[in-house]
Parts: structure tokens; sequence; C-alpha cells
């Protein structure tokens, strides 16, 4: 069974025993968590909401809070010596699916 969900603004594939990393949700390590915005389910039957289905709920459980990967910026003004570099490193979760 395939599923799409909807989190931190953006769209995941998922289906049971996978494991994605998503934007911060608040809950520690071992918290069964719920999405209940389910935009689309399938296998042999599909099923797709007009935004999202109503009843369809995705669970899983909170495997890990940290952060990703640091990504680089740039502020530059031309012919005004004015240059800034900078980073920034995303709080994210890592969620493992276990029922659909």
């Amino acid at each position: 069974m395939l599923a799409v969900i909807k989190t931190g603004g953006k769209q995941y594939l998922v289906k049971k025993g996978d494991k994605i990393k998503v934007e911060k949700l608040e809950g520690n390590i071992g918290d069964k968590i719920s999405f209940s915005e389910v935009l689309f389910l399938g296998d042999k039957e599909m099923k797709v909401g007009n935004p999202f289905l109503k009843g369809a709920v995705v669970e899983g459980k909170i495997l890990k809070q940290g952060k990703g990967k640091k990504v680089w910026g740039i502020k530059h003004k031309p012919k005004k010596r004015y240059k800034v570099k900078f980073g920034h490193r995303q709080n994210i979760t890592e969620v493992e699916i276990t029922k659909i």
C-alpha cells in the first residue's frame, strides 16, 4: 500500500517500513505520530483526495531528532566591497512509517 502524505509544506511518497526525514516535528524519540493530511492511497485500487482523504491516517514512530547537512549561502553587493558567507542547518526528524 502506497500513500502520499503532506507535512512541513512538502509531500512524501511512503509505504509501510519506510524511513523518511521530514522537517522538525514535536515529540521525543519513540513517540508515535500520525499524519492526517493524506493526499493519495493506492495499491490495486487508488483513492485520490480533493485535497485530502477523509478518515485516512498514516502512523509512524519517531526514530531520531537532529540537524541536517549544512547549506552555505553568500550575500554580495557588487562594487561595494560587501560579501558575507553564512551557513544554515535545518532541524529534522527521522520517522519510520508503521501503519497506513
